[in-house]
């Protein structure tokens, strides 16, 4: 299996970086967000390198049962949770635990003949209008979930914060309509996403849910990963495939974007969309050959994207390139694409193999 292009995976780094989020969330249990393939990062593989993790949390019932059927035993919460009978009753044969955000789900825990009995999150909308009972809804929701026929093993409370990374005042507005819904319960809370974790606002909460800052990568516009002592855990890096000469006034790739100002060396790297890495990287972004920073030229392609080199030294078939991660942050690829470090992360394609170290 050709292996020019692979993600890195340092585990060191992912035990790293959850041991500073458990450090800045002064005593909190972590439940660790590894959702859409932990970010790019390998689901199992990403669970087995965080045996020190309290919990682990994933969007859906199918990412519960892998990790499950591969032996690992953690607590796992569906964030999303079920939304038939079918899906309740394989929660239960995985011992998952369940979120709680829409009076479908509360009817089919009443309507469940098999007295299932589960752990559960119930969700308070404050302000993110995704998901979640609003303020008003939640004390019947509620004595609902405690008045089951067969009592659920614990009701933990939660809440999503939507601006925590750009907006104290909001983050403070949702706090106080949290504490406010809540107020006489005794139960566990959840309330800290990453930026809840490192923004400026102490939210509390006996739990916390990393998912970016878990793998390396800031929320923040103006504050990097090494800035949150955060180390990146993936490093996307292929290899140079072919070095070509172009003559002054000659363009590189599809539609012709980028025309040498000069006779150039163009070096071309096996990655492309197909891989993914955005269509929509323009020139000048820079990747890492051999460690230096390199402009990207012309178009990326499905699966090749063409850097200039122009004037270095030795450049040759089998140089190292590295398109984010150590040495270079997802975040600044990102920013260039237009998008966010997450889209990146989650977005390589499943033909990329991973490799753990």
């Amino acid at each position: 299996m050709s292996r020019l292009i692979r993600a890195v995976i340092d585990t060191g780094a992912l035990r790293h970086n959850l041991q500073t989020i458990r450090a800045r969330a002064a005593g909190a249990r972590v439940l660790a967000v590894v959702k859409a393939n932990a970010y790019g990062h390998g689901l199992v593989q990403t669970a087995r390198a965080l045996p020190e993790a309290d919990a682990f949390a994933v969007a859906r019932l199918e990412e519960g049962i892998r990790l499950r059927e591969h032996g690992v035993r953690h607590p796992v919460v569906l964030l999303e949770g079920v939304f038939t009978a079918e899906q309740l009753r394989e929660a239960a044969r995985y011992e998952l635990e369940l979120v709680v955000h829409d009076a479908l789900q509360v009817h089919l825990l009443e309507a469940d003949a098999a007295g299932h009995r589960f752990r559960l999150w119930l969700k308070i909308d404050t302000g993110m209008n995704r998901l979640g009972f609003r303020a008003g809804e939640f004390p019947e929701a509620l004595r609902r979930l405690e008045r089951l026929p067969s009592p659920p093993l614990e009701v933990r409370l939660m809440t999503h914060l939507a601006r925590a990374d750009d907006s104290p005042a909001q983050t403070r507005e949702q706090l106080a309509r949290f504490r406010q819904a809540i107020r006489g319960h005794l139960g566990a809370t959840s309330i800290a996403n990453s930026a809840g974790v490192f923004g400026e606002t102490a939210v509390g909460g006996e739990w916390v849910r990393p998912g970016l800052a878990l793998y390396g990568a800031s929320p923040f516009a103006d504050r990097s990963a090494a800035d949150l002592k955060l180390r990146p855990a993936m490093t996307l890096t292929t290899s140079v495939i072919a070095v070509r000469s172009v003559p002054r006034g000659e363009t590189v790739g599809y539609g012709g974007t980028w025309r040498a100002e000069r006779d150039s060396r163009i070096a071309i790297a096996a990655a492309g969309y197909g891989d993914g890495l955005p269509w929509a990287l323009p020139n000048g972004t820079p990747v890492l050959v051999d460690g230096r920073r390199a402009p990207l030229c012309g178009r990326v392609s499905m699966d090749m994207i063409a850097v200039d080199v122009t004037g270095w030294g030795p450049i040759e078939v089998g140089t190292p390139v590295v398109l984010w991660g150590e040495g270079l942050a997802v975040e600044e690829v990102a920013r260039r694409a237009g998008t966010i470090a997450y889209e990146l992360l989650c977005g390589v394609s499943q033909r990329v193999p991973l490799e753990m170290r």
